[in-house]
């Protein structure tokens, strides 16, 4: 099974950026959808968007026009690009698949932390 390694977070201050990458150690060529999630302590993780195989994305209310998610076919990578931070945004990213919409999630990685603060 793919595994998936999250990497890119850091401190950013509130309006910066910040690029997330995820990395899988196989082809995504046939991953129907992959998702990015973000979970801060005491709560759910959290939904926030998701890229499938034909390009459609879907984003939370919160990240959208701020947040763009993508997917590099040849580097075998997805991509989080995050712009106009708010300290809401701080939590650990996680990344995720599913090979089609009916197959469970993959295995959940140790996550990226983002920390939004001035």
């Amino acid at each position: 099974q793919v595994q998936l390694v999250e990497s890119g977070g850091g401190l950013v201050q509130p309006g910066g950026s910040l690029k997330l990458s995820c990395a899988a150690s196989g082809s995504i060529r046939n991953i129907y959808i992959m998702y990015w999630y973000r979970q801060t302590p005491g709560k759910q993780r959290e939904l926030v968007a998701s890229i499938t195989s034909g390009g459609n994305t879907n984003y939370a209310d919160s990240v959208k026009g701020r947040f763009t998610i993508s997917r590099d076919y040849a580097k075998n990578t997805m991509f989080l690009q995050m712009n106009s931070l708010k300290p809401e945004d701080t939590a650990v990213y996680y990344c995720n698949f599913r090979t089609t919409i009916l197959t469970p999630f993959g295995n959940w990685g140790q996550g990226t932390q983002v920390t939004v603060s001035s």
